[in-house]
């Protein structure tokens, strides 16, 4: 049995911290793929308005593909890089959570066969339990809040029979605030850093 130090784990606790502030800098602390998606769900719920819940769930289905190249055209604008170094273990587990959130899809377009609002709702729980994984990612505790509100949300919705619009207005609002949110923090982080050099 090999035995493990305290100072291997120190040094694989470095590691870790290095590869999350590579990522936060590439990323915005992920800021910029969270507004992205909250604008989607914004855009699902004016078609929703507009035309019907079916065409709603087409919008976010089809929209979710573009927050990946769309965070990374927001980031580019604000001066990052929006690619973390090809070396980071961490870029591996967030291209995991985005296999498996696709992997869910199918169970979320399943349940809009039964009723279409509860495509949102499942949405909402699947976006949740993949925040989750973010606090990993980017080493930032504000991830599991995020993923416990929306997770709460979808159920709530679920019990109060809330129509596909409420559900989508709901994700939007959440994703949008806490995304603005973290965007502030990550620019007053970068700034302290750059006055303390």
């Amino acid at each position: 049995m090999i035995k493990k130090s305290s100072n291997d784990f120190e040094i694989l606790d470095d590691t870790i911290k290095k590869a999350q502030f590579d990522m936060c800098q590439a990323y915005a602390n992920g800021a910029m793929g969270v507004i992205v998606s909250g604008l989607i769900w914004l855009t699902a719920a004016s078609i929703t308005y507009q035309y019907s819940p079916h065409t709603g769930i087409w919008t976010l289905f089809i929209g979710g593909m573009f927050i990946y190249p769309l965070s990374i055209l927001f980031c580019k604008s604000i001066g990052l890089s929006g690619a973390h170094t090809k070396s980071n273990p961490l870029g591996n587990l967030a291209m995991e959570g985005t296999i498996l959130m696709m992997m869910c899809l199918p169970l979320a377009l399943g349940l809009s066969m039964q009723q279409k609002e509860w495509f949102f709702q499942a949405m909402l729980l699947i976006i949740g339990g993949r925040y989750l994984t973010f606090t990993t990612i980017y080493g930032k505790k504000i991830y599991w809040i995020l993923g416990a509100i929306l997770g709460i949300s979808a159920l709530l919705l679920f019990k109060l029979k809330v129509p596909a619009l409420g559900s989508l207005l709901t994700g939007s609002c959440i994703e949008i605030s806490f995304g603005l949110f973290m965007l502030i923090s990550f620019q007053r982080e970068n700034k302290k850093s750059i006055q303390t050099k």
